[in-house]
């Protein structure tokens, strides 16, 4: 057995380990090199096997107990201890495998009972509203299939005057215990009852009216309460709108994701909202109210004289209602934009140009002191040309 590991190497704890720390380590070695999880992988393969041999040793109080004393020698026979070998075929591999991760092997000693009251299944919706609907909330309804109770059976899924019976397979259990070959022998583990679904009962005659399932289904309107402030995604939940629950479990709820259509103008960002205005030349330059909208409608804003272009201001408590505290809004931004006039018939052109001329002449004036530079350096160019014909004569 000298090619064989330590135990707790492979399990990655130490020799004084609990009994709660070797237990998390195993499930966590176990999920990670499980076959299922690793198809045809042999050495995962191989780990999975020695880390659940590992844990089948130091689970079991009297083993790890040997196993200190004698190490690995006290399941091979050669122990003076007289243990007498050790075999894993013959382990009950499924309550080691059920308490320690039940979801992968379908049981175990973590066992439910299929014939309590159970809560029925969530159902999911979708709402489309506009912008403002979304900033204010609103009333949508929606029209849903919908599972009720069968009025004809009660519910119980067999005809109007008879009744289930108790599955034989499990004995009205709802769960049977299967035997399957893995790689540490035969393992264990408990399952739904093929025969009655996990019921626990047979219906030989089911009703007509809903065959046997105990529901029926319609078409019905529910009404969808929007609050104010919810944000795309979000959803609303509507309780006991879901699915029926079984054996007198409550209904489940219906969950309504809100899609919010995009708006031509307003963007939104949290609670705040963004958006661009317009203004004129003149109203950059001079001042003036201008009219911006806003979900709450158009407001008045006065523009101070000279203002550039892309100046972002703030209209606080313009934006989106906080979901916490309707009372609560977020602030409207908007960039200004000043607009360049395109189309100018010639009063509006000679206006321009006298504006040009009293505010700097950029119109002309680069242009005299370009050709005032150009003649003063054609002129420095004259002159040093005769100087150097002087020289050179």
């Amino acid at each position: 057995m000298a090619d064989k590991r330590d135990y707790y190497e492979v399990l990655g704890v130490s020799k004084d380990a609990s009994d709660a720390e070797i237990k998390k380590a195993y499930r966590k070695l176990a999920k990670k090199y499980h076959p299922d999880a690793n198809p045809g992988d042999k050495e995962a393969e191989a780990k999975f096997k020695e880390s659940s041999e590992a844990y089948a040793i130091l689970s079991d109080p009297d083993k790890r107990r040997q196993y200190d004393q004698f190490g690995h020698a006290a399941f091979d026979g050669g122990a003076g201890a007289g243990a007498g070998g050790f075999d894993f075929g013959g382990m009950d591999m499924g309550d080691i495998f059920g308490d320690i991760f039940g979801d992968l092997f379908g049981g175990g000693s973590r066992r439910r009972n299929d014939n309590s009251p159970r809560k029925g299944a969530n159902l999911r919706a979708r709402v489309h509203i506009t912008f403002e609907e979304a900033v204010f909330g609103c009333e949508k309804e929606l029209e849903l299939t919908l599972k009720d109770v069968c009025t004809n059976c009660n519910g119980s899924g067999a005809k109007p005057g008879t009744s289930a019976s108790t599955c034989t397979t499990c004995n009205g259990s709802g769960r049977v215990t299967h035997t399957e070959s893995s790689l540490f022998g035969m393992v264990q583990r408990v399952i739904p009852c093929p025969d009655c679904q996990g019921s626990g009962k047979i219906i030989k005659d089911k009703c007509p009216q809903c065959g046997g399932s105990g529901y029926t289904s319609s078409r019905k309107k529910i009404s969808v309460s929007i609050p104010a402030g919810i944000d795309e995604g979000q959803s609303v939940r509507i309780r006991d709108k879901g699915e029926p629950g079984t054996n007198g479990g409550p209904r489940g709820d219906l969950l309504v994701e809100v899609i919010i259509q995009r708006h031509p103008i307003f963007q939104r960002q949290g609670t705040n909202i963004f958006s661009t205005a317009p203004i004129t030349y003149a109203q950059a330059a001079l001042g003036g109210d201008i009219r911006i909208n806003t979900v709450d409608g158009e407001v008045i804003y006065t523009v101070k004289a000279g203002t550039q272009t892309d100046t972002r201001i703030r209209l606080k408590g313009k934006g989106v209602p906080s979901l916490r505290n309707s009372q609560q809004r977020g602030d409207h931004y908007v960039t200004l934009v000043v607009q360049v006039p395109t189309q100018l018939n010639e009063a509006a052109k000679e206006a321009l140009r006298t504006f040009d001329r009293e505010t700097g002449n950029s119109l002309e004036g680069n242009f005299d002191n370009l050709n005032e530079e150009k003649g003063k350096k054609e002129k420095k160019k004259g002159m040093w040309d005769k100087v150097k014909e002087v020289f050179e004569d």
